[in-house]
């Protein structure tokens, strides 16, 4: 069974940067792309990125675009987010996500993703 970890979480001011990191373990042949999601209170699951880790195509949401960077290095079975020019609401709980076994093709709904890590807090605040 395949299991993610976030970590990398963390208060920051406004403008500053975070890595976040996804972890992937157990059987994570044929699990292509990883998405990034995150949930501000009271708010829904938002999704922020994906990236196909065979073919490395990427893609953002607009409110992330130029500012948030997904990246992925097969060999440790990690996704990053790089957070750049990080915002007030930017603050979420941010979660990693893969999509079922052998999809390619990113999505943005929570639910075309199977599994999910238990997150990491990213708090933005001076």
């Amino acid at each position: 069974q395949l299991q993610l970890v976030e970590s990398g979480g963390g208060l920051v001011q406004p403008g500053g940067s975070l890595r976040l990191s996804c972890v992937a373990s157990g059987f994570t042949r044929d699990y292509y792309t990883i998405g990034w999601f995150r949930q501000a209170p009271g708010k829904e699951r938002e999704w922020v990125s994906c990236i196909n880790r065979s073919s490395r195509f990427t893609h953002y949401a607009d409110s992330v675009k130029g500012r948030f960077t997904i990246s992925t290095d097969n060999a440790k079975n990690t996704v990053y987010l790089q957070m750049n020019s990080l915002k007030a609401e930017d603050t979420a709980v941010y979660y990693c996500a893969t999509r079922p076994q052998g999809h390619r093709a990113c999505a943005t709904y929570p639910q075309d993703y199977d599994y999910w890590g238990q997150g990491t807090q990213v708090a933005v605040s001076s």
